[in-house]
């Protein structure tokens, strides 16, 4: 037997993997497998050191989830913090107020999914909603997605003529019209609805800080009235 064998079947004997083997022994891995893969005891360490890898691997999994979990919140806080101090400016301003009782009354509520949402049928409104995204949020006009619903009896083009025109965003930026089967299916609205879409958890945490400060200060200052 060669001699590096017994100190390769010491080494093994004491749960060492054939990585560290090969490296302190100098003896290819493909050797060791020849050596010891057909052995009870070798396939039993074998098996023991995947279980510990595993339990490792999952630890490590979790500290990184965890670490990076801590990064975003902190990148969100800053978010939050920014919506803060710009908050007494901006509330001076009648096309943020307009924005954020808006989207107060008819945004995307789910703060997860980090879609800044708005849903509607008023051209109106979401043509005011648009421009508080460009000129308050500081959203460049291609980042903000439109798509339409509609009933199977509108005609699609007019639709995104009729949006592109009121809202005032150019018709390259509609994703595919989503279509309403149901059981009544006529024209129950003229153009159907769009809704308007920016993909951004950074502006819907600022949104959502200035939409609950708004509300504390106006509940303070019907308080004092």
């Amino acid at each position: 037997m060669r001699n590096d064998k017994h100190l390769a079947m010491r080494l093994r004997k004491r749960g060492n993997s054939y990585n560290r083997i090969s490296k302190e022994l100098d003896i290819p891995k493909s050797t060791l497998s020849k050596w010891f893969s057909k052995i009870d005891w070798s396939r039993n360490i074998k098996k023991e050191l995947s279980r510990k890898a595993n339990i490792l691997s999952r630890k490590r999994l979790r500290l990184l989830n965890k670490a990076k979990e801590q990064k975003w919140e902190q990148w969100r806080e800053e978010a939050r913090k920014q919506a803060r101090d710009a908050f007494p400016i901006l509330k001076q301003n009648l096309l943020f107020i307009a924005g954020i009782m808006i989207y107060w009354g008819e945004g995307d509520s789910n703060i997860r999914n980090s879609l800044v949402r708005l849903s509607n049928t008023n051209p109106n409104m979401l043509r005011i909603f648009s421009l508080f995204l460009q000129e308050i949020c500081t959203v460049p006009k291609a980042r903000i997605k439109l798509t339409m619903i509609l009933y199977p009896d509108l005609n699609i083009d007019k639709c995104q003529r009729f949006w592109s025109r009121s809202i005032g965003l150019p018709q390259g930026q509609f994703n595919k019209a989503q279509i309403i089967y149901g059981k009544h299916p006529t024209k129950r609205l003229s153009y159907g609805i769009c809704s308007m879409t920016v993909a951004s958890r950074q502006l819907k945490e600022k949104i959502f800080i200035w939409i609950d400060l708004f509300q504390k200060q106006y509940s303070l200052n019907a308080g004092v009235v």
